[in-house]
């Protein structure tokens, strides 16, 4: 462009001069600036740029590049897994494995690490934690079941018709399930099966009732029952205080520690939190059917019928300060907190019943 605006301005020039003009310099000024607004711009425009070096352009010297373009943040997608790669799963599991409770462990926790219910980890352990969750204690090693279901242990009088019915599935479900390792043609009758005895096998999807370690039936009519439980307990008993059906805090503290009511992991009370050594109450009048050591877990034990079909019962007490078959009113003192059976730490475990089934605390005694 700027050699043709100076081959015009040579023309005009020559031109001026022969006819004698006068170029001022505001005239030449004006001059320059009408001739560059009045050429074209003839120059080489990007698109002309770009198509002269295209490929198809560009001379055989020039060698042309294959490559791809490459940006300077280049997004990559991640696939979990190549397509032309199978996808493995997990073999599931057949046979029962071990494992040791760590500090910290609690029902709930062990029963998701290993993809289990809750209840799942009381039905596999019967022997050992008794359906109990006091007894999740650190160093216990416990049995954990490939899937959701019962472990069961053999014993020479049993029928393999009966035993699967008790737990909701079939004699075939118990004898096809492979980590039991059972011989369809050796078990022979199932009324009489050749299962040795103390054979501990595998019910998948197999369910139960908790074991409750307060027998039913319970009543101050009815205290014997309880002799199995060790030697806090009580022959029958006539007579005595009724209760009046409401029911005050058993312990100067209403902070929980521990466990809260959560009977489906197997804990029918609340655990209440205090110093040892702390006076604990009866929440409501009534007669002593236990008082004294339960050989399953609860220590020191004191349990309480109030003739209404409700009984209280105190667990892991420091000292009873009542007896079998005495008459105690609301708010009497009847022991102290303590950490005696199965207990981690100080603290009353305290249940409400009726008619020997575990009720909510929280909904009956006064707030």
């Amino acid at each position: 462009m700027f050699q043709k605006i100076i081959q015009i301005w040579h023309s005009l020039l020559d031109m001026f001069h022969r006819q004698r003009f006068i170029l001022t310099p505001v005239f030449m000024v004006g001059l320059v600036t009408g001739l560059i607004m009045i050429l074209p711009f003839d120059g080489t425009s990007a698109s002309a740029q770009n198509q002269s070096n295209s490929p198809a352009n560009l001379s055989a010297t020039e060698p042309v590049s294959t490559k791809p373009a490459v940006e300077k943040n280049p997004v990559v997608s991640m696939s979990p897994q190549s397509p032309d790669q199978p996808v493995v799963t997990p073999t599931p599991r057949t046979e029962i494995t071990k494992y040791t409770i760590q500090p910290g462990d609690s029902i709930f926790g062990i029963a998701e690490k290993f993809g289990l219910k809750p209840e799942t980890i009381f039905w596999g352990n019967l022997y050992i934690l008794g359906d109990d969750v006091h007894n999740i204690l650190p160093g216990v090693q416990i049995n954990i079941l490939p899937q959701d279901g019962v472990l069961h242990r053999w014993t020479a009088w049993e029928g393999l018709n009966g035993v699967s019915s008790f737990y909701g599935v079939t004699p075939m479900d118990i004898i096809n399930w492979p980590g039991n390792h059972l011989d369809l043609a050796a078990i022979g009758d199932f009324s009489h099966p050749n299962i040795a005895e103390g054979t501990e096998f595998f019910v998948p999807g197999g369910k139960r009732e908790p074991v409750s370690w307060i027998p039913a039936g319970l009543t101050r009519e009815n205290a014997a029952v309880a002799s199995s439980l060790g030697p806090g307990s009580c022959g029958a008993i006539f007579g005595g205080t009724i209760g009046n059906g409401t029911y005050i805090w058993p312990a100067p503290s209403r902070r929980i520690s521990g466990y809260d009511f959560t009977p489906e992991s197997g804990h029918n009370g609340i655990d209440i939190a205090g110093i040892e050594g702390d006076n604990l109450f009866a929440v409501d009048g009534g007669v002593v059917v236990y008082a004294g050591w339960h050989n399953h877990g609860y220590g020191n034990l004191v349990i309480i019928d109030h003739g209404t079909g409700y009984q209280s019962v105190y667990a892991h007490l420091n000292e009873i300060y009542t007896q079998c078959g005495l008459s105690v009113d609301q708010g009497a003192v009847i022991g102290s907190l303590g950490n005696t059976g199965n207990s981690s730490g100080p603290h009353l475990h305290f249940e409400l019943r009726y008619n020997s089934a575990a009720q909510n605390p929280w909904g009956l005694l006064q707030q």
